[in-house]
Parts: structure tokens; C-alpha cells; sequence
């Protein structure tokens, strides 16, 4: 449903705006109706306010020029996918890659000829960028309201934008664009979905809280489908390529349990190679909300930052409310997530920022968010 955002202008009560409301109803999103461009009419849209970002994840400016990463510079080979095998349906130089449940894109040119269409690809798409490190292949957007889930009903067509404000979806979603050299020189694309929905808290539902909500698949691979038609590949052959690829290509069963090695270290066990468990470790990440600062494929190893959710936020004093002075930011940890395989088994674990045994109570809990996503 539908519902009025409470910032409503002088003049209009609340009894109007559920007038209105009342009379337009709810609608239901069409499958193809996406319209986030009212996030780059120079005002980022509202955030909600349960949303912390992490410390130095607000803006990067990024020079021009080619950056590499360690895992661009690693130029290892792919572990083989003996067993495992991946749908590739290829226009020109862009392949749309399936495996799984997992969807990507391979293009077969750098990064660095990747990257520009990229970032203005999602500008063009009306997002605003909170993190764009080319230094390290990933962009992020902020956090933005779909506004084509509003229903262009007879009050809102009869009164135009005088009202628009007042309607909202109750919902946000921000995408994360993150950019791995393959074996070939050529580059794989990920696009990963983060949702967040309002949802009343108070039995006279006067009061509200954002809180997660589940990441959608379908969302992610219109975004790969809009994106390839940037790289150069014609709607149609877009819609094609996500036609053929619909049903997800035989892959062996992937399985994955949560283990204690010896000494007692969690992991995560999954029964895959090397090559597919890195991408859905990857992917886990990204959607869980993990800030990756850096990776190393050669190594295994994912460097990240984490938020503990136990700590609970503080709230800015009245003084810095006044005065515009942010709430004070919540801390975070760094940490190594490692992707080790024998043969057609992996093992996924924590470690310290410094490469060593991560504490136990951090260890467990990062493990259990990263098999729930990995189921």
C-alpha cells in the first residue's frame, strides 16, 4: 500500500492526504516499470534515516586514468568449471554469462574501456553515486526510491506535480556495480541488489522504521540487460540473450554448511571449485552490505569492513541536530574473508585485518550472515 510521506506541506492535513490516498489506491509495479530518475534532478532523494553509512563511504573522487587493483594485476588463470558448466549467450563482445543462480556479464575488453560506460550508465539512469573507486572496480549507488511503483492515478494526472511529494513507495533500493579481470584480459560484471522497506512500528501505526528486505534477482538482471544495451548491444538482441539465458544452465549440486576446523575457527563449506565459489562469495558480500575495499584473487582473499549490528547508534545531541552536525558514525572492523579449494570443495573463513585468527564472536557472526546468503 501505498502511503503519504510525513513531511506534508503547510495547508494540507492529514485527513486530505488520506482523501486523496484513499480515493487513488494502491497499484501494482508493472514487471518492466523501473523509473529511478527523479534521484538526479541534483537533490539526492530522501534517505531514510535508519540507513548508516560507514565511515568514509559518502563520496570518492576519483582521478582520471587507469587505476588496477591487486586483483586486476593478479593475472591468474580461472580455476577450472569442470562439472559445472556456465550458459554464455554472446552479441558482439558482450556475453551474457548464467550458472546457477548466479548472472553476470562478460565483456571482452579491459576494464578500463568498461568502466567509463559504466558509471554513466547508472548516472543516466538517474542515481547518484555513493561510491565510485575505479581504483578498485566497484561503484555504488545511493540510495533511491523507484518511483515508476507509484500509480499514475486520476488525481495525481489531474493535479500533476503540485502533489507528487506526497506520495511515496515505503521503499529504497541501491545497486552495487563491481567490475573482476577474467583469465582472457576481458572483464566479468556484477550487478547486486540491497532493498529497504518502512514499515510501521506502533500499534496506531503513527510511527515508522526502515528495515532490509530481500534482495531481488529479477531487478538485478534487468539492470544487466539495460547495461549491455549500453555496451553497445541493440534492445532487441538484449531481450534475446535474456530470453535464451532464462532457465539457469545445469550446474552440479552446490551444497554449503557452516563447520568448526580444527582449533575451532567457523567456516563456511560449499561444494564447489574455486572459480564459482570466489563469484558467489563475491556476490554474498555485495548483497549482505559488506564494504570490499580490495580483493585478491591470486590469494583468495577479500579484504572488507563490517559493521557490528549489536552497536547500537547513537543519536546525534540536540546541539548537532540544530547545527546540522551528523549522528556519530558507527565503528567497523576490517577483516579478510578466505576462499580456499581443494579440488571441488571450498572453505570459506575470517580472518583478521592482519591475516591472523579473527575473534571468535566476530568469526561466527559474519560466517552465519555470509551461509544464510549462500544458501
Amino acid at each position: 500500500m501505498l502511503k503519504p510521506k510525513f513531511d506534508i506541506p503547510p495547508g494540507l492535513t492529514t485527513l486530505s492526504v488520506a482523501t486523496l490516498l484513499a480515493v487513488s489506491g494502491c497499484s501494482v509495479l508493472e514487471p518492466d516499470k523501473i523509473d529511478y530518475k527523479s534521484a538526479g534532478q541534483g537533490t539526492s532523494l530522501e534517505v531514510p534515516p535508519d540507513l548508516t553509512q560507514l565511515p568514509g563511504q559518502s563520496r570518492y573522487n576519483v582521478p582520471g586514468g587507469t587505476v588496477t587493483a591487486s586483483s586486476y594485476e593478479a593475472g591468474q588463470a580461472a580455476a577450472t568449471t569442470a562439472g559445472t558448466p556456465t550458459a554464455n549467450n554472446q552479441i558482439g563482445d558482450v556475453h551474457f554469462m548464467r550458472q546457477g543462480n548466479e548472472r553476470w556479464l562478460r565483456v571482452d575488453r579491459p576494464a578500463d574501456k568498461v568502466w567509463g560506460p559504466t558509471r554513466d550508465f547508472w548516472l543516466e539512469n538517474g542515481f547518484l553515486l555513493a561510491i565510485d573507486q575505479r581504483n578498485i572496480g566497484l561503484l555504488e549507488t545511493d540510495w533511491a526510491e523507484n518511483r515508476a511503483k507509484i500509480p499514475q492515478d486520476i488525481i495525481r494526472t489531474t493535479i500533476g506535480k503540485v502533489f507528487d511529494s506526497l506520495y511515496s513507495t515505503g521503499e529504497r533500493d541501491r545497486f552495487r556495480t563491481r567490475m573482476e579481470r577474467n583469465a582472457d584480459g576481458g572483464t566479468d560484471i556484477f550487478i547486486t541488489h540491497r532493498g529497504m522497506e518502512e514499515v510501521y512500528s506502533s500499534a496506531r501505526r503513527d510511527q515508522t522504521v526502515w528495515q532490509p528486505r530481500a534482495a531481488d534477482p529479477e531487478l538485478e538482471a534487468e539492470f544487466l540487460r539495460r547495461l549491455m544495451v549500453k555496451l553497445g548491444v541493440s534492445q532487441e538482441q538484449s531481450q534475446a540473450l535474456m530470453a535464451a539465458g532464462a532457465s539457469p544452465a545445469a550446474a552440479a549440486a552446490s551444497t554449503s554448511n557452516v563447520v568448526a576446523l580444527p582449533g575451532g575457527a567457523p567456516a563456511v563449506s560449499l561444494s564447489d571449485d574455486f572459480d564459482r565459489a570466489w563469484r558467489r562469495v563475491g556476490l554474498a558480500l555485495d548483497r549482505t552490505g559488506f564494504t570490499v575495499e580490495d580483493r585478491d584473487r591470486s590469494k583468495g582473499l577479500y579484504f572488507v569492513r563490517y559493521v557490528d549490528p549489536t552497536v547500537e547508534k547513537k543519536e546525534a545531541s540536540l546541539f548537532g541536530r540544530i547545527f546540522g552536525s551528523p549522528a556519530p558514525q558507527l565503528p567497523t572492523s576490517k577483516y579478510q574473508v578466505s576462499v580456499q579449494t581443494t579440488g571441488q570443495q571450498s572453505t570459506v573463513t575470517v580472518l583478521s585485518d592482519a591475516g591472523g585468527p579473527a575473534p571468535q564472536a566476530d568469526a561466527q557472526r559474519i560466517v552465519k550472515v555470509l551461509a544464510d546468503e549462500l544458501k
